[in-house]
């Protein structure tokens, strides 16, 4: 096939009237709330069928209600991330509304359990390498065989890292480590399954986004650890207040941070066969900070 044949193609499939994923099936982990959630709704938007997975059943439940009903397609399968069990429980779940296939994986799943490093015990250490690494490759590992496989429809996995994962972040030892990790995790799918298979692995990686990670702390949001603790989220006012003339955001060039809907559009963006040949890339969603 020539060049010029090839773009005609890509020009001519410009317009999807269906959708930029119609009849793609979709696992998106921890997508009760935030960014997962934004992401669950603007994949179904573009015709896939979405598989809402989060700790929070409740949470999963209303979104793939709201989902469903908008006229898009979806089912909440909640459940622990850092359980095996799950885990196969989710791709098994996922295969059967999909007919046998899985297309798209977004790790998306997580949070912050801050401190420094001389005092951070290894309960905050394993637990965020676990949710971070750990369970994403399990999750990977569990699906292979829907990934490789050779019936001509586009794969793809995206992972989701962070800015303190590229450059690190005082108090963040845990989260900047587990952030880092998903780099290489992402590179390796990338050169192992892109010949063969031809799918396409990337990692999205977030500066400052409005969610519950990043609002101030004392709002009072916090998650429950399997065995019952309450983990605080977010940036204490102290530190925000403490970063100077132009406050928190005087180092992103828009001078502002994104929205959740904002920071979902570049998962879906990554998604789409607009990206078909970006594989074992890392983008940096971040208004420019960092550049």
């Amino acid at each position: 096939m020539s060049y010029s044949t090839r773009i005609e193609q890509i020009a001519g499939h410009l317009n999807y009237p269906k959708g930029l994923l119609s009849g793609h099936v979709a696992i998106i982990t921890g997508s009760g709330q935030g960014i997962g959630a934004e992401t669950a709704r603007l994949f179904a938007n573009e015709g896939a069928k979405v598989v809402v997975s989060d700790i929070d059943a409740s949470k999963a439940k209303d979104v793939t209600n709201q989902i469903n009903e908008s006229g898009g397609s979806a089912i909440a399968v909640p459940g622990d991330m850092l359980d095996s069990a799950y885990i196969d429980e989710l791709v098994k779940k996922a295969a059967d509304f999909g007919n046998g296939k899985i297309h798209i994986i977004v790790n998306n799943a997580g949070y912050t359990w801050d401190g420094v490093i001389h005092k951070m015990t290894d309960k905050q250490w394993d637990n965020i390498i676990a949710l971070h690494n750990t369970a994403p490759f399990k999750l990977v590992r569990a699906a292979a065989s829907y990934f490789r496989v050779k019936d001509g429809e586009p794969r793809n996995i995206i992972n989701i890292s962070s800015t303190s994962g590229l450059h690190g972040n005082a108090g963040q030892a845990n989260y900047a480590l587990a952030k880092a990790g998903v780099v290489g995790l992402t590179k390796t799918i990338a050169k192992e399954w892109g010949p063969a298979f031809g799918v396409r692995a990337n990692t999205v990686a977030f500066g400052h986004i409005m969610t519950r990670l990043t609002a101030a702390k004392e709002d009072g949001a916090f998650v429950t650890t399997p065995d019952g603790q309450k983990i605080a989220l977010g940036i204490p006012q102290a530190q925000k207040a403490g970063r100077g003339a132009g406050g928190e955001h005087q180092d992103i060039p828009l001078r502002r941070p994104g929205t959740a809907t904002e920071a979902a559009s570049s998962i879906l963006a990554v998604a789409s066969p607009l990206f078909s040949y970006v594989n074992g890339q890392t983008i940096s969603v971040t208004g420019g900070r960092n550049m």
